[in-house]
């Protein structure tokens, strides 16, 4: 299993050095080489599915690269597993921090500074036969509007900021890790997960105690842009959970497609993972009574039995579409406005 997982991170990480380095007609050959002819390739609104190596690399890494010059990644989390939610049959690696670069042309509308970018991204991939066969990639594209001087949402409720790795540094797991590490992180993270798909009535147990049961107590909630970052469980509670609990009336918990942990890290993402119905109050937007899908991505590091730091990518401008906000569009008129 260790020689699994090991030749799974070779193959991204090559993946990795290929595309990075490749240069406009160079990115196509480049997928082409590391990934299967049928790449399935998941990435957040406006890019959705796509089918096919050369595809993403035109549609998607061709005018990133364009935009961010010369862009580098900044890695902070790099691990491998195997998928809990198949039976652990499928071998995949994931991989979370920075595409950094100097912002200087366009993209999806948002108008370059001329100044050093971070787009914080996180990446699950699965491989087969030294192949890249399937990948879920969500970027936090509201971010990056926030260092371009634009404001998508509301004022947030927790601190919008360059978010930093895990405070221990030690994420990147380009080696073989404990197995036995692994299983504790990943029974950690399915506890949380239970407990938070059953959500305890206030009257019989408080948020914060709640909580208690599955984070420390200094525990660090790194959120997307528009939501924030917020640290300790009671501003945790204060700050995101507990008003996003109260904005939803109705909430479905459609599963992961992906959940694995190596190591004291680990992670899932769902495609999508909740459906919810806003009652006005989230992110500072009214009630629109549409239920809508949330893709997300979660990261973790435990400490002990308890997860204490996590790091969550939502699709937040694939969640307000299907409210009737197109976040693109409107930045695009308030852009032409300035």
């Amino acid at each position: 299993m260790t020689a699994d997982l090991q030749d799974a991170k070779r193959v991204v990480r090559e993946f990795y050095a290929a595309i990075d380095g490749a240069e406009d007609t160079a990115l196509a050959p480049s997928m082409e080489r590391h990934c299967a002819p049928d790449l399935l390739w998941r990435g957040c609104h406006p890019f959705g599915e796509l089918r096919g190596p050369h595809l993403v690399a035109e549609r998607f890494w061709r005018p990133l690269k364009a935009s961010l010059r010369p862009m580098r990644r900044r890695l902070d989390l790099f691990f491998a597993g195997r998928n809990e939610i198949d039976g652990f049959a499928s071998v995949w690696v994931a991989s979370m921090g920075h595409l950094m670069g100097l912002f200087d042309a366009v993209w999806l509308g948002i108008p370059p500074t001329g100044r050093v970018a971070m787009l914080r991204y996180a990446a699950f991939h699965r491989v087969a036969n030294g192949r890249i066969a399937e990948t879920a990639m969500i970027f936090d594209v509201p971010h990056l509007m926030m260092q371009a001087g634009l404001r998508p949402f509301p004022p947030s409720t927790a601190a919008e900021l360059v978010q930093p790795g895990p405070m221990t540094h030690e994420g990147l797991m380009f080696g073989p890790q404990d197995a036995a590490e692994g299983d504790r992180t990943l029974a950690a993270i399915d506890f949380m997960v239970g407990d938070v798909a059953t959500w305890k009535d206030p009257g019989q147990m408080s948020l914060t105690d709640e909580l208690r049961c599955s984070w420390t107590e200094d525990m660090i909630w790194w959120g997307p842009g528009g939501i924030g970052a917020t640290y300790t469980i009671e501003r945790y509670a204060a700050q995101h959970s507990g008003p996003f609990r109260a904005a939803f009336a109705d909430r479905r918990f459609n599963g992961h497609l992906c959940r694995m942990a190596e190591g004291r890290f680990g992670g899932f993402f769902g495609w999508p993972n909740l459906t919810l119905t806003p009652t006005g109050g989230f992110m500072g937007m009214p009630a629109t009574g549409r239920a809508g899908d949330m893709r997300v991505v979660d990261m973790y590091r435990r400490e002990g039995d308890k997860l204490a730091e996590n790091w969550v990518f939502i699709d937040l401008l694939h969640f307000w579409d299907q409210q009737g906000l197109d976040v693109l569009e409107r930045m695009t008129e308030l852009s032409a406005g300035r």
